[in-house]
Formats: C-alpha cells, sequence, structure tokens
C-alpha cells in the first residue's frame, strides 16, 4: 500500500447518490481519496484525468452501463484515451448475481455481493491494492537482469549495479511487466506520486536514460523510450531470454 499519507485514489461509481456520498466519507475518514461518480460516462473522466488506484463501481447501473463501463476500461487504449486498462476494479453486484453475467469476472479483479459491511469493501480494496503493489515486491530476472528488492540488489551478469533511490524503483515497476509501455503518468504516480499531465516529464525522462546507461552502458538493451508514450523495459520476452521469477537505444 502506498505510504503514510494518502493510501490510494479511488473512484466510486454508483447511482445511490447517498450510499455513494457515504462510501466517499468514509473512505475519506481513513485516508483514502475518494472521487464520487454517479454515472458511467463521470466515472470515465475521472479515470482519464485523475489517473486513479482503484475504481469501486456498482454493475447496478441503468442499461448495463457497469458493465459496459469495465469493458470500455479493458479495451481503452492509453495513447487515444488516457485511460488506465490495466486500472484495478471492484465490482459490486447484487447478491445472487451470475457472475458470468456479461463477462464481469473477466474484467473485474474482484466482486462484492451487496449488501455489505464497510469492512468487507475496505478489505477487498486492501486485498486488491496489496496484490497490485506486491508484484514489485518479488525477485525478477529479465535476461541477465536480475532485481532482488529484499536485498535491493540489481545485477547485471556478473555485475552488480549501483542505482539511486528513484532509479531503483523505476526499474522494479518496468520490471514488474518488462514488455509492457509504462505511460510517463503512470510512472510519474508511481514512482514519484505524482498525478495530472506529465508535466514533470523531463524528471522521468533524465532518470531513465541514467538507469539505462547504468544498465547496460554500451549496448543499451533495457528501459526503451517509446515516443509519445512512455517506457518499457524490453522489446520481448524472447529477445530478452526472461526467466520465471524467482520469489537498446531509445526510439
Amino acid at each position: 500500500m502506498p505510504g503514510p499519507g494518502r493510501l490510494a485514489t479511488v473512484v466510486v461509481c454508483g447511482q445511490d447518490e447517498a450510499t455513494v456520498d457515504l462510501l466517499c466519507r468514509r473512505l475519506a475518514e481513513d485516508r483514502f481519496e475518494p472521487l464520487p461518480a454517479g454515472t458511467a460516462e463521470e466515472a470515465l473522466r475521472l479515470c482519464r484525468h485523475h489517473l486513479p488506484d482503484l475504481l469501486v463501481v456498482d454493475l447496478d447501473l441503468p442499461d448495463g452501463a457497469g458493465y459496459d463501463l469495465l469493458r470500455r476500461i479493458r479495451e481503452a487504449h492509453w495513447l487515444k484515451t488516457r485511460i488506465d486498462p490495466y486500472l484495478p476494479v471492484l465490482a459490486l453486484q447484487p447478491r445472487g448475481g451470475d457472475p458470468d453475467h456479461h463477462g464481469p469476472d473477466l474484467v473485474a479483479d474482484d466482486l462484492l455481493d451487496k449488501p455489505f459491511t464497510y469492512d468487507d469493501l475496505r478489505s477487498r480494496m486492501e486485498a486488491i491494492l496489496h496484490r497490485r503493489h506486491g508484484r514489485l515486491d518479488r525477485p525478477v530476472r529479465v535476461g541477465e537482469l536480475l532485481i532482488d528488492p529484499g536485498r535491493r540488489k540489481v545485477m547485471v551478469g556478473d555485475r552488480e549495479v549501483r542505482l539511486a533511490k528513484k532509479e531503483f524503483t523505476l526499474l522494479r515497476v518496468l520490471a514488474s511487466d518488462p514488455t509492457r509501455v509504462f505511460a510517463k503518468e503512470e510512472l510519474l504516480r508511481d514512482v514519484w506520486g505524482l498525478r495530472g499531465p506529465a508535466a514533470k516529464a523531463r524528471t522521468l525522462d533524465s532518470h531513465a536514460s541514467r538507469l539505462r546507461r547504468k544498465l547496460d552502458p554500451e549496448g543499451r538493451r533495457f528501459v526503451l523510450n517509446c515516443w509519445g508514450v512512455g517506457y518499457r523495459l524490453v522489446d520481448s520476452v524472447e529477445d530478452a531470454g526472461t526467466d520465471a521469477d524467482e520469489g537498446g537505444e531509445d526510439r
């Protein structure tokens, strides 16, 4: 979970205004930053402009809008929509509802039956957020590159690489999904805690450039710049020789 201040930014979407307001008040008391949404379109707008850590959505929106919201998020193209298709989602459904209806089990990280208690909701939220951040805590090998967060150690073959704190955190995030292109806004949020337009992108670019040189001064095989979008660690798993988890030039 993120640090001692705000725990996470959460979009809460539902048509019952009183319920949404109550949940947002309780979440704010527990150090979350809740963003209320009464419609699917409003939730999408908040996801686009605030880059939240989690979406809580009531699937019982009119005309199947809740299911459509999940589908639109998962099918989103970051460069065109500025919506994170990997956004963690907790979906709320009527008790006894069909979990296969419209396939919400394929797009939601967890389903919670209504009615529910606030403690149930919070525990499900925390589990989703812990799973997300837990991916960054395990050792990962990508070809010759080994990242061991527990010992804060990075090896390229037999050579140990000394990294500054932000460089190490940036590498951990990129290594959590080595071939995925991470948008600059995502990296600014996850590494520096910054949100909104990539106004601090120059900070990210300078850290990425230093990290690339330290990992491979000559070949520059790691930390690839995807112009206009963001960064990824390697082009492909096959080319990098990525092994199973153990626990280039700019373009």
